[in-house]
């Protein structure tokens, strides 16, 4: 569920909500460390005693070998952000996102005000509560990213497309171009995606609506499935001829994919119609 907006912030009344570098490393390290006072990393990074002194967790004794080895970066381990750019804070973000659990069946040790320990770790609950947290930082920076269920930073949907790339494809798509689909939309949307991989996913979609060639007849006039063909062929998405167009504005790579996206949906949607009410 998305972080709720107060009264100035829906109105729009209050100071540019948007999130610069600066602030996302700050609000960042606010939120390690909010949730490693709720000992939310201890069954990763371990728990200090003053019975039995430092017990490791999941990481092991050496954390700053393990992030090393996780991340491939060096000096990543003691978090010192104001040193991380934003791809080091996306990263750790991922990690975290791994290593994080929500504890359970806990008990208070009194002696030298010790503190809490706990029996048992609830990682998915862990999980959610630290990407509700994280995503009401992520959707202001830079034009808006989220953590996604499976913990990838990915940027957020253009304004109003949110839904199209939450609605599930029609059951009679084949399996295999349903999991096309969903690559091209992951391929699309990852953090350091590049023009050449945007590409690839537009080319993806196109490649799902190449079978029902035959049928789109049926559902769009013969003109609009020439142009979706059309679209692909001349701006260099699924051939590599001289003539055609690969020299333009990268915005049109996102209303490329869009507009196969709708296609798709609305094509096999209508199809499946046809399917169940063939004189409708």
């Amino acid at each position: 569920m998305g972080a709720r907006r107060y009264y100035s912030t829906r109105k729009g009344q209050t100071e540019d909500p948007s999130i610069d570098l600066d602030l996302l490393r700050k609000l960042f390290v606010a939120t390690f460390k909010s949730f490693e006072a709720k000992h939310y990393f201890d069954e990763a990074f371990g728990t200090e005693c003053t019975d039995s002194g430092y017990t490791p967790g999941t990481a092991g004794a050496d954390i700053e070998t393990f992030v090393f080895r996780k991340l491939r970066k060096k000096s990543m381990y003691p978090i010192n952000a104001e040193e991380y750019s934003e791809s080091d804070i996306f990263d750790w973000i991922e990690l975290m996102y791994d290593l994080v659990s929500k504890p359970e069946d806990g008990y208070y040790h009194s002696w030298n005000n010790c503190g809490w320990h706990y029996g048992r770790y609830e990682k998915p609950a862990g999980q959610a509560e630290f990407r509700d947290e994280i995503n009401e930082i992520l959707r202001d920076y830079d034009g808006g990213y989220e953590l996604s269920p499976v913990g990838e930073v990915r940027q957020l949907p253009e304004a109003g497309l949110d839904k199209l790339l939450a609605t599930p494809l029609p059951g009679m798509i084949k399996q295999t171009d349903h999991d096309r689909v969903l690559a091209a939309i992951d391929l699309f949307r990852k953090r350091d995606s590049s023009n050449h991989d945007r590409r690839n996913a537009v080319r993806m979609l196109a490649d799902v609506l190449e079978p029902l060639r035959n049928q789109l007849s049926k559902v769009i006039t013969e003109k609009d499935e020439k142009d979706l063909f059309f679209i692909a062929n001349a701006f260099g998405i699924r051939h590599n001829k001289d003539d055609q167009k690969t020299q333009y504005d990268p915005v049109w790579l996102s209303w490329m994919f869009y507009h196969y996206l709708t296609t798709i949906h609305v094509v096999t949607r209508r199809l499946k119609s046809l399917q169940k009410n063939p004189t409708g």
